[in-house]
């Protein structure tokens, strides 16, 4: 017959290993459920990455929008792709300028709509590599990306998928119609569009 303390103790390693995400094949999967059970309800930080000197009109708007009513913090966070034969903290100047740029402007923009901003910018070797660093260091509640039909340029659809199995938070990916060309731009005389 097995001890009654022994009996115990086996039974709350188990329930341990279960809290925990550990135990038994699949623990990603509660470990995935049990966060976002404890998550709140309320939406605290809205993540923007964005990859280079322009973002979707459409994104940028629903993320204001959704930060606005939500009371939420919108974090724009540029995704500066470090080629390999630089390590990857080496200056990017070029990168990060434009960069800066756009950051101001969607401060600003967000600001007049009283929504605040806590704008960053996070290094990789890939957009997604970037972007993956940007989800390992932070956490957030959703996550807007804009998709383009403009192959080669942003997230590829692979990215996009990638994003729906790896994020903690929910995710809403926003493609504009065809025709929406619409964009927050920077360029070399100042900001375009409908500021």
């Amino acid at each position: 017959m097995i001890p009654t303390y022994a009996l115990v103790v086996a039974v709350a390693t188990l329930a341990a290993g279960f809290v925990a995400g550990r135990g038994l094949p699949g623990h990603r999967h509660r470990a995935r459920a049990l966060a976002a059970a404890t998550r709140p309800d309320t939406v605290r930080r809205i993540l923007l990455p964005f990859t280079g000197a322009s973002i979707s009109r459409r994104a940028f708007d629903a993320a204001v929008r959704l930060a606005r009513v939500e009371g939420a913090t919108l974090m724009p966070c540029y995704l500066a792709t470090v080629p390999l034969n630089l390590p990857l903290d080496a200056p990017l100047a070029r990168q990060c300028l434009s960069a800066m740029t756009l950051m101001e402007v969607i401060e600003q923009r967000a600001a007049g709509q009283e929504v605040a901003v806590d704008a960053r910018i996070s290094r990789g070797r890939t957009y997604r590599d970037a972007l993956r660093r940007e989800l390992e260091t932070e956490s957030f509640d959703r996550v807007i990306v804009s998709a383009t039909n403009h192959p080669g340029s942003g997230f590829s659809g692979d990215d996009l998928v990638w994003l729906l199995n790896r994020a903690d938070a929910e995710v809403l990916i926003l493609r504009p119609a065809p025709e929406d060309e619409r964009e927050v731009s920077v360029n070399g005389n100042g900001v375009t569009g409908h500021f």
